[in-house]
C-alpha cells in the first residue's frame, strides 16, 4: 500500500478491526519511511449489478435510488432512519446473494414491498401506489383489501396457535 504522504510503498498494518457492521475491515497503517499514519478500508468486491427497467433499458444498480424510494414512502411515519438502513441492507443482501448480473426492477420492487409490509403498512401502501401505478381509486382499494385480508388471516392463524 502506497503512503498518501510520501508515495513510498513501505507501509505496514499496525491495527485491524471490523467496520460497518463487519462488512469491511478498517486498517491503521504506518509508513516505514516518513512515519505518518493513515487508515484504509478493505471491502469485498461485489459483482456489478445491472437493473433492467420496465422499458427494457439497463442501468447500473444504485443504492441511493432504492433509498430515496423507501425514504419517501416512510416520510412522516414512525420509522427510524436506522430501521430504513437495516431494511436496505437486508434488501441488498437478498439481491446480491441471487448472484445475478442483471435483475429486473420489478423483482426489486416486489422485494421492497414485502419488506415494507412488515415494517410499516402505510409506507407499504405509499410505495405500492407508485410502484404499481394505481390508475384509479378502485385499484387502490383492491390493494388495501388484499392487505386487510392478509392481516385477518394472520390474526386467525395466531389465535389457533
Amino acid at each position: 500500500m502506497k503512503c498518501p504522504y510520501c508515495g513510498k510503498e513501505n507501509t505496514r498494518v499496525i491495527d485491524s478491526r471490523p467496520a460497518e457492521e463487519s462488512n469491511s475491515i478498517r486498517r491503521r497503517r504506518q509508513c516505514d519511511i516518513c512515519g505518518k499514519r493513515f487508515t484504509t478500508y478493505e471491502k469485498v468486491e461485489t459483482i456489478p449489478l445491472v437493473v433492467i427497467k420496465k422499458d427494457n433499458n439497463r442501468e447500473s444498480y444504485d443504492r441511493s435510488k432504492l433509498e430515496a424510494g423507501i425514504l419517501s414512502s416512510c416520510h412522516k411515519r414512525p420509522v427510524s432512519v436506522d430501521k430504513i438502513t437495516v431494511l436496505i441492507d437486508e434488501l441488498e443482501n437478498i439481491i446480491f446473494n441471487m448472484e445475478e448480473k442483471e435483475i429486473p426492477s420489478c423483482k426489486i420492487g416486489e422485494l421492497v414491498m414485502d419488506k415494507l409490509k412488515e415494517l410499516d403498512q402505510v409506507a407499504y401502501v405509499r410505495f405500492a401506489s407508485v410502484y404499481r401505478e394505481f390508475k384509479d381509486v378502485n385499484t387502490f382499494m383492491d390493494e388495501l383489501k388484499k392487505m386487510l385480508d392478509d392481516n385477518e388471516s394472520s390474526k386467525k392463524a395466531e389465535k389457533s396457535l
